[in-house]
């Protein structure tokens, strides 16, 4: 059981992973290359989308590595487990204080109604998203590593 709990874990945190760097480095680089509003307004729809999604998909994922960390307590790779599960701490946190309070913004604008500073709103998500994609990278990293 703990052997199919490593998987899904490992798993789960990995395709987070993979959104996650597609939103940072592929999905954003293509809507802002789009004409016009767009991009504003793609980027919007994606904010409403992933932000009903990764809540559930961060908080679960932290949930899944403590239980792998407590189930495999007296196993080898424990140590790379609660440090990753660390870091999945330190990703949740930052989204709650840093990303999440821009993204309710951001979600709701339009051409019509979005700030005079709507572009360094985005950049600064931006900047903090590299940084938690970062964290949740050596995360998925660590996990995969416990798994040898």
């Amino acid at each position: 059981m703990l052997d199919a709990l490593k998987v899904v874990t490992t798993v789960v945190v990995g395709v987070m992973v993979g959104v996650e760097f597609s939103v940072a480095f592929i999905i954003n680089r293509i809507l802002d290359a789009l004409p016009d509003d767009s991009g504003q307004l793609g980027r919007a729809h994606g904010g409403r989308m992933l932000g009903a999604v990764m809540p559930f998909w961060y908080i679960g994922s932290l949930v899944l590595a403590a239980v792998w960390a407590i189930a495999g307590w007296h196993h080898s790779g424990t140590g790379l487990v609660v440090t990753a599960a660390g870091l999945l701490i330190v990703s949740v946190i930052m989204s709650i204080l840093l990303l999440v309070p821009i993204n309710n913004r951001s979600k709701t604008w339009t051409p019509e109604n979005r700030p005079a500073d709507w572009k360094e709103q985005v950049n600064r998500w931006d900047r903090f998203h590299y940084v938690r994609v970062a964290v949740i990278i050596a995360a998925f990293t660590l996990l995969a590593a416990a798994l040898t």
